[in-house]
Parts: C-alpha cells; sequence; structure tokens
C-alpha cells in the first residue's frame, strides 16, 4: 500500500467534505438568524414552523454526521504519520487493502 497515495485520498476527502460541511454551516446560518421572529410568520398555519424545525433538524443531524466524518479522516492523517496506519485498533493484524481502498478512514478490519 503506498501511504503517499492514500494520504492524498486522504487529504482530498477530507477537502470534500470539509466544503459539504462549511456549505451546511453557512445554510445554517441563515436559517438561524430567520428565528421565525418576523410578522410575516404569524399568518402561516403552525405546520409550517414544524416543517422548517424538522428540516433544521435534519440539516443538524447532516452536519454532525460531516463533523464525525472529519473527525476520522484526521485521524486517518495521524496514524499514516504515526505509522500506526493500516493495523487494527483491536488485533494489530493488517486491515484487508480493499477494506482501507474503500473506507480509507478505516480503524478495523470486518469480520466475515
Amino acid at each position: 500500500m503506498d501511504l503517499n497515495e492514500q494520504r492524498a485520498r486522504i487529504e482530498a476527502e477530507r477537502e470534500r467534505v470539509a466544503a459539504l460541511a462549511e456549505d451546511f454551516r453557512a445554510e445554517f446560518g441563515q436559517t438561524e438568524t430567520d428565528d421565525g421572529a418576523e410578522l410575516s410568520d404569524y399568518d402561516q398555519h403552525p405546520a409550517d414552523s414544524a416543517s422548517d424545525t424538522a428540516e433544521r433538524e435534519k440539516d443538524l443531524g447532516i452536519l454532525e454526521q460531516l463533523e464525525r466524518e472529519l473527525l476520522e479522516l484526521q485521524a486517518a492523517l495521524e496514524r499514516i504519520d504515526n505509522g500506526t496506519y493500516g493495523v487494527d485498533e483491536n488485533t494489530g493484524k493488517p486491515i484487508d487493502p480493499a477494506r482501507l481502498e474503500a473506507l480509507p478512514a478505516a480503524r478495523t478490519n470486518i469480520e466475515r
């Protein structure tokens, strides 16, 4: 396994995920300033507010997942630096290269 190639893949994925997270943060910033206190909202049905809240919760969940993914990608880069990348954290055995190809931030093998 070429660690430089894996580092490049992980860094590219980290950039992609960071951009997605930033887009969600920017969108969230806009919705947070529109806190539902405008007079034009008062004539809307309460279900409209509920839909907005549900949408905001869904977006928050996606943002949290993206942030967890960023942490995992950063941890993978640290494992490359520490010389432990590609080693199962539980067993100490090498992680299947096909698994690392599919999931570059993998910490463990999967049982078959």
